[in-house]
């Protein structure tokens, strides 16, 4: 049975000095925000960002606005697997307390694109990028006294489906659902993660969040980060009533890197029909229960990464 969830205050987490998370796309967006968020605990957070000058200028915003806070910047490209090899080295920190698994590439319009190693964009970065990452991190995970791995979801992917035979969109591309799957893809990974872990006996635990419906109209100002006019406000104001702000949206992630009484295989969301509100603990989505299409797809991205966040590297990646 699920624990039962202790009240929590969105704007005063708990304390979490010492301890270390890395979140991707931690320049940007809903990403930012987590990384604000955290920051204010006292934990040192690390932005991982495929562009420097980006993850530096977030880094500068947050070091501004929570006085004392410690972050650092990490150049991270999850559409180049054999890089993130590299990542535990550069972390410099014998341990890892978390890692948000954060950082998306969402396409609206065609044509399909391919990473250098051949895999459709954002399927080789949202969840292959992640899974290789993650199998990457797990000596550093491990050697923390009780890490979690959390899981960035999206609401797009609650009313979808894997197609296995066709994983990368090669036949049928969609872009708008080639990225609702890529999205289902790690959230099913970060499900068969946990089942893996708990069969191993690890004090690691990994943990599904999404944010709901956030929208940039309706986030507070991070100039140069996150630029709001007046204009945009007034113009997403109505949205209010049924969705939120990227820093709202990023309150279920929070909860499920500090909470306590979390545990491995959660999804946590916003309490307001799953779109906006504090954070939550949902019940599964029907669209993430067939441990066998999760099963599937773990060999498959273990096989196309090299990685395998159960049990460690492989050396000779599809």
């Amino acid at each position: 049975m699920p624990s039962v969830p202790l009240p929590w205050n969105v704007h005063r987490p708990p304390r979490a000095d010492g301890q270390v998370v890395l979140v991707t796309g931690g320049n940007a967006g809903i990403g930012y925000f987590i990384a604000e968020q955290l920051a204010t605990t006292g934990a040192t957070v690390v932005l991982g960002s495929r562009s420097p000058a980006r993850a530096e200028a977030a880094r500068a915003v947050i070091r501004d606005r929570v006085p004392g806070a410690r972050v650092r910047t990490l150049q991270l490209d999850l559409a180049d697997l054999p890089s993130l090899r590299t990542v535990p080295d550069a972390l410099g920190s014998p341990r890892l307390d978390a890692v948000v698994l954060n950082a998306g590439v969402a396409l609206d319009d065609p044509p399909r694109v391919e990473t250098a190693a051949g895999h459709e964009l954002m399927f080789g970065t949202n969840h292959l990028g992640h899974f290789a990452l993650t199998g990457w991190l797990m000596p550093l995970l491990a050697a923390a006294p009780a890490a979690r791995v959390v899981t960035i979801g999206s609401f797009a992917a609650k009313s979808e489906h894997l197609d296995l035979a066709d994983p990368q969109s090669r036949r049928d591309y969609v872009p708008k659902r080639a990225y609702a799957r890529s999205k289902l893809a790690q959230m099913h990974a970060g499900l068969e993660l946990d089942r893996r872990l708990r069969a191993a006996g690890s004090t690691v635990a990994s943990v599904l969040a999404h944010p709901g419906g956030a929208l940039d109209s309706l986030t507070p100002a991070r100039p140069p980060v996150h630029a709001r006019t007046p204009g945009t406000a007034l113009r997403g104001a109505p949205a209010a009533v049924l969705l939120q702000g990227k820093h709202a949206g990023a309150w279920p992630a929070v909860r499920a890197v500090l909470d306590p009484a979390v545990r491995g295989g959660q999804l946590w969301g916003p309490r307001v029909a799953g779109l906006r509100g504090r954070p939550r603990l949902e019940p599964r989505w029907r669209t993430l229960t067939d441990t066998a299409v999760a099963a599937h797809l773990w060999d498959l991205s273990r096989d196309l990464t090299g990685a395998d966040p159960g049990t460690g590297p492989l050396r000779h990646p599809r």
